[in-house]
């Protein structure tokens, strides 16, 4: 059986306040994945890592507004996700969340990607470059000629 944690230890763990873990389950943010029967919560690991991430996006200066929703968007974009905020790599830009993805980074509410694959792009400058190098001895058709100059 998993170790559990009580709502104090959760609180002390994840440095989150009384305030926010009552708010967080009752809004359906982040809900204990346990209760006793007498109704108490108790918050697996999993859980205590996505109060923090959650706690620190918010501290990062995400809206808990932006929060709720980009965890909505992630669920429906990625749908074999259970725990968004514990599954996947999230980082805060100001009030954009940024998702780190199968080799890809893209923001949580539109899917826009934010940087582009760069083993992708390597390959990509590799194939022109091999594309024309029989004619880069005569300074025609090199990738960047002006940095070729002796």
């Amino acid at each position: 059986m998993a170790t559990v944690f009580t709502s104090r230890q959760a609180i002390q763990i994840t440095g989150v306040t009384q305030r926010q873990l009552a708010y967080w389950r009752k809004i359906g943010l982040i809900t204990p994945s346990q209760q006793t029967p007498g109704g108490h919560s108790r918050y697996t690991f999993p859980d205590l890592i996505a109060l923090k991430t959650a706690k620190r996006l918010i501290d990062g200066g995400v809206s808990l507004q932006k929060l709720r929703s980009s965890i909505t968007a992630l669920t429906r974009t990625l749908p074999h996700l259970k725990q968004p905020l514990t599954e996947l790599s999230l980082l805060a830009t100001g009030d954009v969340i940024l998702v780190f993805h199968e080799g890809a980074v893209f923001e949580t509410l539109t899917g826009q990607e934010w940087i582009l694959p760069i083993a992708q792009f390597q390959r990509e400058v590799e194939q022109k470059q091999n594309a024309r190098r029989p004619t880069a001895a005569s300074g025609q058709g090199e990738l960047f000629p002006e940095t070729n100059s002796a």
